[in-house]
């Protein structure tokens, strides 16, 4: 996806011509009806979807807004499911925002709001503005808002969901044609679900004919306000004639799926079991060891934050986004230390010289990324952060930081809908017709059966894909890890310094709390085709050479010293394109024979119940959190939180679309 700079939206709130109500002056334009913004919402938007009595009894409802505004629409939405006694299990509103408030905007917006408690918890939970789709939850999850930040023509086509009801709200059409144009009614029908409707204040000629090209019955209602008429509209249910195209084989859900077994109680597994959890699925975790996480899962430490690129390519986009969820969903866990971390910063140095720091600088600026994300700093303020002299400028990553993954494994694996089985290896996979999966031990034997099977296995995945699908075409490479610990009595003997933030540059340095043994935990290397399980003293001496890079100084190390490291091994799994791979396995290429639209992995058929979660490499602590999430929305089909093309950047049918893009 092509990202651009988010350009805040300025708000005249005391525009005595038009009687207090906010004004955009950009467009020339009322943010909502005089009438007042919560009864123009229930006039337009609820009523004139059916709402509440659509919801009622459903599993999950969702609402797709075409402009956020001041968040009155959403409010008034969360009010009435509140309020009803017979609404659905979950409400998921997406929302599009091209110029989203500044919190001190929203704060004055929403000031002595007639839903305060619900406006004061939109208000705590307003994100980093980036542009992203971000993603905010309240009354324990069962509200749900997506904000995707920027503009309507970037984000139409980027959304994987299938909406039930669509809020048409934009400034007015002859000021902002591209909110109401035929190309977004497209877009609404190619997301809309059986019978989905839509409703909005405009009744404008392009937007009646664009719905009722995309295949939309169209209808005229009363109006709210200075209103005569307002427009709604309704897309054919199941069994009617409709005008559209089946959904992307690669993100066709598995219907009625209530139960999901995990194989690998790592970062990645346990990521992957709480999110499935979240869409209301019962998981079973098979691990073959004695204990979760004690594999490249069980490093004392490990960092979590973003990158800056230029071209903020879906590698950068991937990683802001998932920092910035791994931050909002551990700020709780970190303040109640229920999970050793800290979430204070990270500071991450760039090159010697000027140049690499105005070089950073302009991709901020570029990027429009807020110092809430990442601040440029020079060596002296950077220093200043870090306790510790630094030799060269820094990026400081503001909510970055460090976490336990042991730990935070085990929080994960500790919900009640959760059942973590030990000691259970797995040695093949079984399709049952019509009862979903079954996994096997190595004497044929059942160990357990669900609806659909997650393989988190790392390195032993693709073992478990034989047979159903080529892996073979996937490039995952298996690289040796060692970290080094420096005890705290070996650091003050040496003089090593502890930050007092996290600092990353090719290695890392974290200094460890009292209740991971104090000291430092520095790394790591990195070796393909090397299988030794041994701790070395060579792998400690790369470490330690890597802190001297990281604090511009030059240490000795005694053997006796070195000898008096600690350390542990690993071996992560990565990918060719260093991004991870998540979603729905696809089918053999034999199957696939005589198929056309292969060059995309949307269009790839898939094994049906089948998914995958693994090649996190050094990434896991970032990406794990929002890769659950996205992998547990492709499942159930609840919308997706990451745009189609950084979901496709993951996809596993990614390598099946580079030999169809073959000549």
């Amino acid at each position: 996806m092509k990202t651009a700079a988010l350009d805040l939206a300025k708000v005249d709130f005391d525009c005595a011509e038009h009687g207090g109500t906010p004004y955009a002056p950009r467009y020339g334009d009322l943010y909502h009806a005089r009438a007042g913004a919560l009864e123009q919402a229930r006039h337009v938007y609820l009523a004139g979807n059916g709402l509440p009595s659509r919801w009622q009894g459903r599993r999950r409802f969702v609402v797709l807004e075409t402009g956020f505004g001041l968040g009155n629409n959403f409010l008034a939405t969360w009010a009435a499911w509140r309020a009803d006694p017979a609404r659905s299990e979950q409400l998921v509103f997406v929302s599009i925002e091209k110029h989203p408030l500044s919190q001190v905007d929203l704060q004055r917006a929403l000031l002595n709001h007639a839903h305060a408690d619900l406006s004061a918890q939109l208000l705590a939970q307003w994100p980093v503005l980036t542009p992203d789709l971000h993603t905010l939850e309240f009354d324990g999850g069962q509200v749900r808002l997506l904000l995707a930040l920027g503009d309507v023509a970037l984000w139409r086509n980027e959304l994987v969901a299938t909406v039930d009801a669509f809020y048409l709200d934009g400034f007015a059409p002859a000021r902002n044609a591209v909110m109401w144009d035929e190309r977004l009614c497209k877009a609404l029908a190619r997301m809309a679900a059986p019978g989905a409707t839509a409703a909005t204040w405009s009744v404008a000629r392009e937007l009646r004919d664009g719905l009722s090209a995309a295949g939309y019955a169209v209808a005229r209602a009363p109006g709210f306000g200075s209103k005569r008429d307002m427009c709604c509209a309704r897309f054919p249910g199941e069994g009617e004639a409709a005008r559209r195209l089946p959904p992307p084989l690669g993100r066709a859900p598995v219907a009625h799926a209530r139960t999901a077994l995990v194989i690998g109680a790592g970062l990645a597994g346990a990521a992957a079991a709480r999110a499935l959890v979240r869409e209301g699925l019962q998981v079973t975790v098979l691990e073959r060891r004695e204990a979760p996480a004690l594999e490249t899962s069980g490093n004392l430490a490990g960092l979590f934050h973003g990158v800056l690129h230029p071209n903020d390519g879906a590698h950068a986009q991937l990683l802001r986004a998932a920092a910035l969820r791994t931050q909002q969903l551990l700020a709780p866990t970190l303040a109640q230390a229920r999970v050793p971390g800290e979430a204070q910063g990270l500071l991450r140095g760039l090159s010697p010289g000027a140049e690499a720091s105005l070089a950073a600088l302009a991709a901020a600026r570029h990027l429009g990324l807020p110092s809430e994300f990442i601040q440029v700093l020079g060596a002296e303020a950077a220093s200043d952060l870090a306790g510790l002299p630094l030799p060269d400028a820094q990026c400081l990553y503001a909510g970055a930081g460090w976490v336990s993954p042991p730990a935070l494994v085990r929080e994960w694996l500790t919900l009640p809908a959760v059942t973590l089985r030990c000691h259970s290896a797995v040695a093949q996979l079984q399709a049952v017709d019509g009862s979903g999966w079954q996994a096997l031990d190595a004497q044929d034997q059942v160990i357990a059966q669900a609806d659909v099977v997650v393989l988190a296995s790392a390195h032993d995945t693709p073992r478990l894909l034989q047979g159903h699908t080529d892996v073979a075409l996937w490039p995952l490479q298996r690289r040796r890890g060692q970290v080094t610990q420096v005890p705290a009595s070996v650091a003050e003997a040496t003089g090593l310094p502890r930050p007092r933030l996290p600092l990353a540059s090719g290695g890392y340095l974290i200094a460890l709390p009292d209740a991971l043994g104090g000291g430092v935990l520095c790394g790591a290397t990195s070796q393909a085709c090397d299988e030794d399980t041994a701790v070395r003293a060579d792998d400690h001496r790369h470490n330690l050479r890597q802190i001297d890079a990281l604090i511009g100084v030059h240490t000795e190390w005694r053997d006796e010293a070195v000898a008096a490291l600690q350390g542990k091994v690993g071996w992560r799994l990565a990918t060719d394109d260093r991004l991870p791979v998540v979603g729905a396995v696809p089918l053999c290429m034999a199957q696939m024979a005589g198929l056309r639209r292969l060059d995309q992995p949307r269009h790839v058929p898939r094994v049906a119940g089948l998914y995958v979660m693994t090649a996190l490499g050094s990434r896991g602590l970032t990406w794990a959190a929002l890769l659950g999430e996205a992998l547990a929305a492709c499942v159930s089909g609840a919308p997706v939180p990451l745009s189609a093309s950084v979901l496709d950047a993951v996809d596993p049918a990614r390598f099946v679309a580079r030999v169809a893009r073959r000549p």
